[in-house]
């Protein structure tokens, strides 16, 4: 199992989605790196980490053989590349919505399916949130071990949130049965009664018509 600090966390987030976003800057420099790990938007918590930092982070990672380094001998210029997944020498071979849901976790923490479906629209778009829902089930179900956790549901939270698991070992509980909406149980009820009354007019009816051939007799 992959157990990496919040800087590492970071840099290999960052790594995922430039590579999707902005592919005709990937790989990325440096200085590029150290921007995206600093944006301020799509990103939870915003960071102000320096180059040595995101530099330092990038060597663990690549000696834990999830970054590749390339290096311009002319310029002098290095570049990085994630190795996470999709790779020819990754682990993980992640479908675009795995892909997808596992980059915003990496970037932004803990979410719901509807908050990885509203800040997915880049990455990969989802029809809804029961897609979103079967996409994080697939990461917890995933051959070789999960690489994504259900969070026990927060008071007042409808949802679960997820969070992905390359930060250390999380319990992942188990979903609760879906609760029936009081409008489904209602209309539910109130067809069972309407077929109870239609049951009775029958035998109603059906006892008039053998009182009814009794009498002519």
């Amino acid at each position: 199992m992959i157990e990496l600090t919040p800087h590492e966390i970071r840099v290999l987030g960052c790594l995922l989605e430039k590579s999707v976003l902005t592919p005709d800057q990937y790989p990325l420099t440096l200085n590029s790196l150290t921007t995206a790990c600093n944006q301020k938007s799509s990103r939870d918590p915003v960071l102000s980490l320096d180059p040595g930092t995101v530099s330092h982070a990038a060597r663990a990672l690549e000696q834990k053989h999830l970054l590749s380094r390339e290096e311009n001998f002319r310029s002098g210029v290095e570049k990085y590349s994630h190795r996470l997944c999709n790779t020819p020498f990754s682990e993980y071979q992640f479908s675009p919505e795995q892909y997808a849901v596992v980059c915003l976790l990496l970037l932004r923490g803990a979410q719901t399916p509807g908050e990885l479906r509203s800040r997915s629209g880049r990455l990969h778009r989802f029809d809804d949130n029961a897609e979103v829902a079967a996409t994080l089930e697939s990461l917890i179900q995933m051959d070789g071990g999960a690489v994504v956790a259900r969070l026990p549901r927060k008071p007042g939270r409808q949802d679960y949130e997820y969070m992905h698991l390359f930060g250390g070992a999380i319990e992942s509980v188990a979903a609760a049965p879906a609760a029936v909406s009081p409008s489904v149980d209602r209309v539910d009820r109130l067809a069972r009664i309407e077929a109870r009354l239609d049951a009775m007019e029958q035998a109603l009816n059906e006892l008039q018509r053998q009182l009814g051939m009794n009498t002519a007799s």
